[in-house]
């Protein structure tokens, strides 16, 4: 008897066991801890890559708002510059809200998906510093004006308020025909659609919330965002333009995203000041006021 009840007691727990490993393998949420199944899952994200943001340094990991790769590597301008919280997918970003009776400029959305680089004006380029060689190109197709577009991208990265000053860098353009002959490049600024910048951002999901980002060598500049700015800059476009530049260089001179250091202050330029100046005031410059 003694032996019976011992047999039939193993036999009821061989069966319990037998019917978890069974379900386990039918529900991940058994199968795996809760904790390792939401990192699982949370990698898998489109445009959980890294920023590897804003993310990257010429041509490795990229930059992204909140669309950064949990693996990116950060620090020296040859890794990739971190873009905003490692591993999160942009939920979106806010625009400017359209005045009583207007509305938002419209947006090419997409053109030709190719680039050509165009020439850069004059400016006043440092003559000491680190030598960062530079190029400006734009989509095939783009309703703008190239020229235009150039001039005002030199003049802010040749301001004395800009990256030459507070990196001790010195901006060296390099022409299309240099280009075109085979000459190098460290950074490229480069004017997309909606379209061709979610291609050329890589693995980062910059489409839903329609922002820039740097990736493979390209500070990235999303035509919407070039347009239409956003609500943290209000109706100042030309700062918000300022900041976009100055931003997205940055990830490539090999900046990483900041915090806001105290509220009221002048937002450090690596704040993701699309998404929110964190209680700082919107500021578009690499130096501090």
């Amino acid at each position: 008897m003694h032996r019976l009840r011992r047999t039939a007691t193993l036999a009821l727990g061989l069966l319990f066991v037998g019917t978890v490993v069974a379900r386990g393998a039918q529900d991940p949420a058994v199968a795996l801890p809760r904790g390792v199944q939401s990192a699982s899952s949370s990698t898998a994200l489109p445009g959980t890559l890294g920023s590897a943001a804003d993310v990257a340094r010429a041509g490795t990991a990229p930059a992204a708002d909140k669309a950064v790769p949990p693996t990116a590597s950060t620090g020296t301008a040859s890794e990739p510059a971190p873009s905003e919280s490692m591993g999160e997918v942009e939920e979106g970003a806010p625009e400017p809200t359209a005045a009583p009776g207007a509305a938002l400029a419209p947006v090419q959305a997409s053109a030709k998906g190719t680039m050509h680089p165009i020439a850069i004006p004059d400016a006043p380029w440092a003559s000491a510093g680190r030598a960062v060689r530079l190029s400006i190109e734009v989509e095939d197709g783009l309703s703008i004006d190239e020229a235009l577009f150039a001039a005002t991208v030199a003049g802010i990265l040749s301001d004395p308020q800009g990256w030459q000053t507070a990196d001790g860098v010195r901006f060296v353009p390099v022409s299309p025909a240099q280009i075109a002959a085979g000459a190098g490049v460290d950074v490229r600024v480069t004017l997309a659609t909606p379209t061709l910048t979610g291609k050329l951002c890589g693995p980062l999901n910059v489409t839903a919330a329609n922002v820039s980002c740097w990736w493979g060598g390209r500070a990235v500049l999303n035509l919407h965002r070039w347009v239409r700015g956003s609500a943290t800059y209000g109706t100042d476009l030309t700062s918000y333009r300022t900041y976009l530049v100055n931003h997205e260089v940055g990830h490539g001179l090999g900046h990483r995203h900041v915090s806001c250091p105290a509220p009221g202050r002048p937002a450090p330029i690596m704040v993701q000041q699309t998404l929110g100046l964190e209680g700082c005031r919107a500021w578009p410059w690499p130096t501090q006021q």
